[in-house]
């Protein structure tokens, strides 16, 4: 049976081990020779860390032996064994690489060294928050390490692994800092490598300091139904096995129980549905383990016709496997009318590589026939490697990490059959990059399972993708990077997309920057003159041209800018729009404004600056027409002075509407009013009036005003507008 996670505090020995763990842990699969080479590491080690205590008042020497009794439970080789027993005898006795050369031979010492460089790569602290290029500098390292030898990433996982074991001597935001950084590199890395032994320890022992209270919620239930769902187990195994005996099967069935952090990612995607805990199906699982491949898929068949299998629960990993090498076939089942079980059905041989993963390589090679080839085991990893170099940033980096490594995945093949995985919902287009970059600047067009296919539609497990290009170099279309749009889900495309644009010329990228700023500014009654100073601070660049060439590459949007720039709503963005002197009067609003001190005074805009919705604002009361309001900063109020007929006022926040004229040219055609009227409609914008002028040489201009909530609304709708049929532009003109 699976090793089972349990709690790290109920455990003493997990956090406290003994040699003689060791030595029963090394006893199941080593020789005597290799035995004693493994103890005479542990008698180095202890001597050089004689005197050392770790936090918690403990003997130093607990840590290493923790790290080496995981690296044993994962069966790696003698080697590896005693580097984990020797991974800080150079960082912390002095010992030098050519000591333990003498002293245990160069494979030890290879490997005590690359456990020690990344012993060292620790993340500053820059004011309270990670320092990401740091981060993603030591990440790069780590990959790389791992690339040229993989048992120095598994040795850093079991020191990992002991490190939160024992983290409740950490202080609390140190504890906050490390589990997080544990469940979203490491946990995810210990998947990615198949080890779901430690990944499960990893997730569990951060939840536990990252989410405390729903942990211990979770804990709580799981344990009280403890008694229930063993029974349940023991029931529904009874029928299986007496099924697989009928049928001249032989298999090994196994109940095993979910670790808390998989059971409470269950919960909130079933508490997005309504669902309750008591509702969670697939608390409950089987694993049935059987000698050859044909076998598994006989197994499944017996459990289809023993239980209704619950649709769109199946999968295929012998067939198409995880890149981490993971093989079993898994289905869900109901075994009574509201209960369902799950099982996964898999030999003995790929229930060995899902438990130890690429650990399971250094053990009986010979014997894992049905086992991925390293070569194809690791190809992620490769891949990623080669990628690091070309990825321009600590952001980049990082987010390729988490979105193409560390992500569920696709399995799609080529036209010559081979297999490629992606990250789940990954696009043909994804696919293309993927291939090549330049497959992917010179693609036009994709074949899905033999048909055309949109270069947005989502890929499916077992598609057979192939990519159309384009015989002369085109480039691709800055469409592909519009998110809304959905060409590529990828951080890997998104980043050659964007290195395509930014090696084009600086000038280019600074005028398309200024003409689509300008465009959208334009459309707020904003100048780009007055408003440099926020669009640097928008952009985070130190001069103008930078933020433009920032914009006109497509790594910020005009939209997002212009957005910032005016909208008075947002913290970061207090401008208010260029104005002119003169404009027209807008309708007068009763309720709009709230005079501070008075009530039921009639009040009006004043025309010569059309103060809006959420702009510093001052009444002046007149001698007839009650109190006239004015922008704070309006001339002919600052020309007042302090008049006594100047008094507070401010916007009815219950109201919140922008009130603005927009003006619409586009080309006559029957329907275009309507179509503009139905855009403010679905958008729910109320319009004041409506004015169309006379067609000029097949060009007409619609003229109305709309009442909005806010600039975001307003913007959104000018947005809209744009994309009417027909229209050639839309500007607000106060």
């Amino acid at each position: 049976m699976a090793t089972q996670t349990v709690p790290a505090e109920i455990v003493d020995l997990k956090k406290h081990p003994t040699l003689d763990v060791l030595v029963d842990v090394l006893e199941q699969y080593l020789a005597p020779a290799d035995r004693d080479l493994v103890l005479s590491a542990y008698d180095y080690a202890k001597e050089k860390h004689e005197g050392h205590q770790r936090r918690s008042g403990h003997p130093y020497i607990e840590h290493p032996l923790a790290a080496a009794i995981t690296c044993a439970e994962l069966q790696l080789d003698v080697p590896a064994v005693q580097a984990a027993l020797l991974h800080d005898v150079m960082e912390d006795c002095g010992v030098t690489r050519s000591q333990l050369v003498s002293e245990f031979g160069v494979d030890v010492a290879k490997l005590v060294d690359g456990a020690t460089k990344l012993s060292a790569l620790q993340l500053p602290r820059v004011t309270g928050t990670i320092d990401r290029e740091a981060q993603a500098e030591n990440l790069r390292k780590m990959f790389v390490a791992m690339a040229d030898d993989v048992r120095v990433v598994i040795v850093k996982l079991a020191d990992r692994l002991h490190n939160m074991r024992t983290l409740d001597a950490m202080r609390p935001e140190k504890q906050i800092q490390i589990s997080r950084e544990t469940m979203e590199i490491y946990a995810p890395l210990a998947a990615r490598l198949g080890i779901w032994q430690i990944r499960a320890q990893l997730e569990d022992l951060s939840f536990k300091y990252l989410e405390p209270e729903e942990y211990q919620r979770i804990s709580e239930l799981v344990a009280s139904r403890r008694q229930t769902r063993e029974r349940y187990l023991g029931q529904i195994r009874v029928q299986l096995e007496n099924a697989l005996e009928a049928a001249g099967l032989s298999a090994q069935v196994r109940g095993r129980v979910k670790h808390l952090h998989s059971i409470h990612q269950k919960i909130e995607k079933y508490s997005a549905q309504g669902k309750s805990f008591d509702d969670i199906y697939d608390l409950l699982a089987l694993r049935v383990l059987t000698d050859s491949t044909s076998d598994c898929y006989a197994v499944l068949g017996v459990v289809h016709g023993l239980w209704r299998p619950l649709p769109g629960e199946f999968d295929d990993y012998i067939a198409s496997p995880r890149p981490s090498g993971y093989q079993s076939l898994h289905t869900t089942a109901f075994w009574s009318p509201s209960h369902a079980v799950e099982v996964q059905i898999r030999t003995h041989d790929m229930d060995q590589e899902a438990e130890y993963g690429v650990a399971v390589h250094w053990v009986y090679k010979e014997n894992r026939h049905n086992a991925m080839n390293d070569r194809e085991r690791m190809s992620w990893l490769r891949q990623l490697v080669e990628w690091q170099g070309e990825l321009s940033g600590a952001d980049d980096f990082l987010e390729t990490l988490r979105s193409d490594v560390f992500q569920d995945q696709v399995f799609v093949h080529t036209p010559k059959g081979e297999i490629l995985a992606l990250r789940a919902g990954a696009t043909p287009l994804d696919f293309a990059f993927r291939i090549h970059t330049d497959v992917g600047y010179q693609c036009v067009g994709a074949k899905v399972n033999g048909r055309l296919a949109r270069l947005s539609t989502p890929l499916e497990n077992g598609d057979v993708v192939e990519i159309v290009t384009s015989r002369t170099a085109r480039g691709p279309s800055r469409d592909w990077l519009n998110p809304a749009l959905g060409y590529v889900t990828t951080q890997h495309a998104r980043t050659k997309i964007r290195q395509w644009f930014n090696r084009q010329a600086r000038t280019e990228n600074i005028a398309r920057g200024r003409d689509e700023l300008e465009r959208e500014l334009r459309r707020l009654s904003l100048k780009l003159p007055n408003v440099e100073a926020e669009v640097m601070e928008a952009a985070r660049s130190k001069s103008m041209e930078d933020a433009l060439a920032i914009i006109g590459a497509g790594d910020l949007t005009a939209h997002a800018v212009a957005l910032k720039v005016a909208s008075a709503d947002e913290e970061e963005a207090d401008v208010a729009p260029a104005i002119e002197v003169v404009r027209t009067p807008a309708t007068p609003s009763a309720d709009a404004v709230q005079v501070l001190g008075g009530s039921n005074m009639l009040t009006r805009l004043a025309p010569c600056c059309s103060p809006q919705v959420g702009e510093e604002i001052t009444g002046f009361i007149t001698r007839s027409r009650g109190v006239t309001i004015h922008r704070r900063e309006c001339p002919n109020i600052l020309s007042v002075g302090d008049d006594e007929r100047v008094v507070p006022v401010r916007w009815n926040t219950f109201r919140g509407l922008t009130e603005a004229r927009l003006k619409v040219m586009g080309w006559d055609r029957v329907g275009l009013a309507r179509d503009v009227a139905t855009v403010c409609a679905d958008e729910n914008v109320n319009m004041v009036s409506f004015i169309t002028g006379e067609p000029d040489r097949g060009a007409v201009t619609l003229t109305f005003t709309v009442e909005a909530n806010g600039l975001r609304q307003l913007q959104r709708v000018m947005s809209k507008l744009d994309g009417v049929h027909g229209v050639m532009s839309v500007e607000r003109e106060y």
